[in-house]
């Protein structure tokens, strides 16, 4: 009757099958309730797969749309903070950075000027201090006068304010105390030259200057974030926000593909009336940097979990002649087996009663085996 009813839908099966039929005898029809007979071979043609029933958890989840970003707390902007023109760019993009490596080199009067003004000061500071070392041994001796005296160590006092705010002022201009220190030995031809060290560690994402370029000292040089940890914007339903926690797992996905599991991290109190929603931020592990920032993707947040005895996937679960069944597998091929379900949430249900830990359950195409037991029991009848 089903096939002459459906024969595009009858016809790939008894195909398949058909080697099972010929060796078959009318006999047959007295199988045990329920099997299906199939060898490893035909399975396999099928795309039969199966799942041993386990325990596990079912999670009560929000689904909402989520976009990846960058986590603020590791991205860092290089700026030239000195004016100038660029004399060198030493890293392209995607080239990895290390923190305080040197990463361009910025020509500048300005920071040349403030090198000589701290070494000249340097030099006067060395003079007034002999002349200070001087005139305090004579005055101890007795054979200088006290004005002459005071008037060196005045002398002295502010050869030594000047050096320091002449490096005040390169420390203003980013030069680090090891570089200050180096300055008495610089050749002067590279008193211009400012380096430019990288702020954090992470991979340049953005170059915003090319050689030569005149900058100043807000410019940009490049930008520059560690992707091994992302965030994800998630924008939850005005209706789903109250049951939103910190701390709850979620699950990003793309095209239905799991990407990566992660938590959130910050609720915001505000609500964006637009999309009547609210903001959740999660965070990420992202190692092999499969998430990329700017990536829409499908966040699942989970608000409940519970353990179940046993767990199957929604899939190998089927109704058939008013019982809930699954086939379980056998030497022989598959026997269906009437089960008792509980709770279920979107991709699984628990099984109450009828398996046992292990036992290995199709998953995937079960459909065909529904049909091909509903073919045997007709055929039994005739």
């Amino acid at each position: 009757m089903l096939g002459s009813l459906f024969p595009q839908i009858s016809a790939p099966f008894r195909a398949l099958f058909a080697a099972g039929e010929k060796a078959a005898e009318p006999s047959d029809a007295k199988r045990a309730d329920g099997l299906v007979k199939l060898t490893a071979e035909q399975i396999g043609a099928a795309k039969i797969t199966t799942v041993a029933a386990a325990p596990g958890v079912l999670t009560r989840t929000v689904v909402a749309p989520a976009v990846v970003a960058v986590d603020p707390d590791r991205i860092g902007r290089v700026a030239a903070k000195v004016v100038g023109a660029v004399a060198e760019l030493r890293k392209r993009l995607g080239d990895p950075v290390e923190k305080d490596e040197v990463i361009a080199i910025i020509d500048s009067r300005e920071v040349a000027d403030a090198k000589s003004d701290y070494l000249a000061a340097r030099v006067a500071l060395d003079l007034q201090s002999a002349l200070f070392q001087r005139e305090k041994g004579l005055f101890d001796k007795k054979i200088a006068a006290e004005q002459s005296f005071l008037k060196a160590r005045g002398a002295y006092e502010e050869a030594r304010l000047r050096v320091e705010l002449a490096r005040q002022k390169l420390a203003a201009l980013d030069l680090s105390e090891a570089e200050i220190a180096a300055l008495p030995g610089q050749p002067v031809g590279e008193l211009r030259r400012k380096e430019i060290r990288a702020p954090s560690s992470g991979k340049v994402i953005e170059r915003r200057a090319d050689l030569g370029q005149p900058v100043g000292g807000d410019a940009q040089l490049y930008v520059v974030a560690d992707l091994s940890t992302v965030f994800a914007e998630i924008a939850v339903a005005i209706a789903d926000l109250p049951s939103v926690r910190e701390g709850q797992s979620v699950r990003l996905s793309h095209d239905g593909e799991e990407e990566a599991m992660g938590r959130i991290v910050f609720i915001g109190p505000m609500l964006d009336h637009e999309t009547h929603s609210g903001r959740a931020v999660a965070s990420f592990a992202n190692a092999d940097f499969a998430l990329r920032p700017g990536t829409a993707m499908t966040a699942r947040v989970a608000l409940e979990e519970k353990p179940a005895r046993l767990r199957l996937p929604r899939a190998a679960l089927l109704a058939f002649e008013g019982e809930t069944v699954v086939f379980v597998r056998t030497p022989e091929g598959f026997v269906k087996r009437k089960v008792e379900t509980g709770a279920s949430d979107d991709e699984a249900i628990e099984i109450v009663s009828g398996l046992e830990e292990g036992e290995q359950v199709a998953a995937a195409n079960v459909f065909i085996l529904k049909a091909e037991l509903g073919k045997s029991r007709l055929e039994g009848l005739d």
